[in-house]
C-alpha cells in the first residue's frame, strides 16, 4: 500500500511538468494557434501510433512496460496513457476555447490535479460522496487552481473555473481526468465570460 502511495506521488510530481504545454502556448507561441498546432499535432500523432502499436504488438508492449511501467496505472495497461489524453485535450482546448481560458483550463489540470492527489494521499481522511477522493484533496485542488487563476483572469471566472475543475476531478464520470478537468473548466469559464 505504501508503494502504491509513493508511486502516485511520483506520478503527480511529474504531472506538474505538464504545465509546459499551457505555458508554451502562452509564452513561447504567444497564443498563436497555428504555430502551437505545428508543434502539438505531430507529437500527438506519434503518441497515438505508439499507443496502438503497444496494444497490438506483444514485444513492443513488454519493451514499453519495462521503461514506463512504474508510472502506469492499472487501467492504462489496456487503454491510452494519461499522457496521450493530455495531448488530445490540449489540442481540443486550444482549438475550442478563448486563448486565456484554454491556458487556464490546461493549467488547472496540471496544478489542481497534482495538489489534489498529493494532499489527498498525505492528509486525506474524509471521502467525498462515496468516491475514493478526499475532501482535503478537493480543497487543495480548488485553492491551488483559484489562486493561480487570479493572476490571469476576473476573480469570478477564476472561482467558477477552479470550482468546476474541482468537481470534475472528484467526479465519477468515466472519462480520463486529463480530458474532463480542462474541458469542464473551459466550458464553464467560456459560458460565464459571456456575461462578465
Amino acid at each position: 500500500m505504501e508503494d502504491k502511495r509513493l508511486k502516485e506521488i511520483y506520478r503527480k510530481s511529474i504531472h506538474i511538468g505538464s504545465l509546459i504545454l499551457p505555458f508554451s502556448y502562452r509564452y513561447l507561441f504567444h497564443f498563436n494557434r497555428k504555430h502551437t498546432f505545428l508543434f502539438l499535432v505531430p507529437i500527438t500523432l506519434i503518441f497515438l501510433i505508439i499507443e496502438v502499436v503497444r496494444m497490438e504488438h506483444r514485444t513492443f508492449k513488454r519493451f514499453f512496460y519495462n521503461i514506463f511501467g512504474i508510472m502506469l496505472r492499472k487501467h492504462e495497461m489496456h487503454d491510452f496513457t494519461g499522457a496521450t489524453y493530455l495531448f488530445i485535450s490540449t489540442i481540443i482546448c486550444i482549438a475550442v476555447f478563448p486563448r486565456n481560458i484554454a491556458f487556464l483550463s490546461l493549467s488547472f489540470l496540471a496544478i489542481g490535479d497534482t495538489f489534489a492527489a498529493i494532499v489527498g494521499i498525505i492528509f486525506g481522511k474524509r471521502k467525498l460522496l462515496g468516491t475514493k477522493k478526499s475532501l482535503e484533496g478537493s480543497i487543495a485542488c480548488f485553492i491551488s487552481s483559484f489562486i493561480f487563476a487570479l493572476f490571469y483572469i476576473n476573480p469570478a471566472i477564476a472561482f467558477l473555473g477552479a470550482f468546476s475543475a474541482t468537481i470534475a476531478e472528484f467526479s465519477r464520470i468515466p472519462v480520463d481526468d486529463n480530458i474532463k478537468i480542462p474541458l469542464l473548466a473551459g466550458v464553464v469559464m467560456s459560458v460565464f465570460s459571456i456575461f462578465v
